[in-house]
């Protein structure tokens, strides 16, 4: 079965993320379909339109995890994660409209596929949340850049909450742009096939046909923004938490209980890199922002400061016991000193390459073509050497 199909119909391209029993999660077979797809369909002239779409009841769930934890020796997951990385880096720059349909769950980075879309359309079925910190993890697939560009202090109480978004919030909050109940999604998309063109106007004059003008409910957290402002604007978790933990005792604050557990359930070191990333991203431009990305996911996943990601995967995907051993266990004990080792940066051949500005390049920069395919291919020989 093939986990990416490309459909060729006149101008349009349709894209379909067809792992339907796996929520549609993004694997190394998905991640290098996506980007020559992507590659080749930007440098046809002939190609107007993209359309991108999930097969089954999820758009995506995000990254595979037991990849991660059945790879997690020798560096195995490096070659996605560069790769992916620098995938967003096109989605982000693409040069031809791109036209998201998500329906049902869309979360980390199968969101960082739809977001940066000039029309991303969602449902009444769409969940979205950015969960790694509950894991051990970071926000990554550009979102430490997405979410820092949220209003006032959205994007860090989204990272360290897990807190899940409905299709009204999304667009209300800007990471959507227009919702479009379910059952016509399949008339919209024969709709733009027909249309057979990239016009911005003409695509934008069909969506907006199909689109309902939508508002978060009266008890949305998008209401609570305030508060939300107030607590997520501190200087560090524990003084975010403290905060969170005043504004609790107010009456109709209700709502923030189980917010607080669920982050104090999570990562204390998941929480405090998410937190930095996101809080220096306001002032790195996209390609800072994956680079930077690339750094903690690499140290995250050796294990540099600690072994979390792993055990976050272990007991919610491979043993289900929904009970994780952090390691640091305090806020605490994550020090700044320790943060500082895993942000810091590489040297510049062990960077994600991002291309150089102008068309040019555009495209350079790719897995194949950096160092890592060498570096990789000595460790093997060494391992090979040291056996014998």
């Amino acid at each position: 079965m093939k986990v990416v199909i490309g459909e060729e119909s006149g101008h349009v391209r349709l894209i379909t993320l067809n792992r339907p029993r796996q929520l549609n999660v993004i694997s190394s077979g998905v991640v290098v379909l996506l980007a020559e797809l992507l590659e080749k369909w930007e440098k046809d002239d002939d190609v107007e339109l993209i359309i991108i779409k999930g097969n089954g009841r999820a758009f995506s769930a995000g990254g595979d995890l037991k990849m991660f934890y059945e790879g997690k020796k020798d560096d195995y997951c490096l070659e996605v994660v560069y790769r992916m990385y620098w995938l967003c880096y096109h989605i982000h720059t693409y040069k031809k409209i791109q036209v998201g349909l998500v329906h049902g769950i869309c979360m980390g980075g199968g969101a960082s596929l739809i977001v940066p879309a000039k029309f991303s359309l969602v449902s009444e079925k769409t969940v979205f949340a950015v969960p790694e910190a509950s894991f051990g993890f970071h926000t990554d697939c550009s979102f430490s850049y997405i979410l820092s560009r949220l209003p006032g202090h959205l994007g860090e109480f989204l990272a360290l909450t897990g807190a899940r978004l409905n299709g009204k919030e999304m667009i209300a909050a800007g990471l959507a742009t227009h919702f479009v109940p379910t059952e016509k999604f399949p008339e919209l998309e024969k709709r733009l096939l027909d249309l057979n063109s990239g016009d911005e106007h003409a695509v934008r004059k069909v969506v907006e046909e199909f689109s309902v003008e939508v508002h978060p409910d009266k008890e949305t957290l998008l209401n609570k923004l305030l508060v939300i402002d107030k607590c997520f604007a501190e200087d560090s978790v524990e003084d975010i938490i403290k905060s969170f933990e005043a504004e609790a005792l107010y009456e109709g604050n209700g709502w923030i209980a189980p917010l607080l557990k669920s982050m104090k359930s999570f990562s204390p070191t998941g929480l405090k890199i998410t937190l930095r990333s996101v809080r220096l991203a306001r002032e790195q431009t996209l390609g800072e922002c994956l680079k930077k990305e690339f750094r903690l996911t690499m140290n995250l996943l050796r294990s540099v400061i600690s072994a979390d990601p792993y055990e976050g995967i272990r007991s919610i995907s491979i043993d289900k016991d929904n009970s994780p051993k952090w390691n640091p266990s305090t806020l605490a004990e994550v020090t700044d000193e320790k943060l500082d080792i895993v942000f810091k940066p590489f040297s510049e051949e062990l960077e994600l390459q991002i291309p150089a500005e102008g068309d040019t390049h555009r495209w350079s920069g790719k897995y194949e073509d950096s160092s890592y395919p060498s570096l990789m291919k000595a460790k093997q020989a060494n391992k090979i050497n040291h056996h014998n």
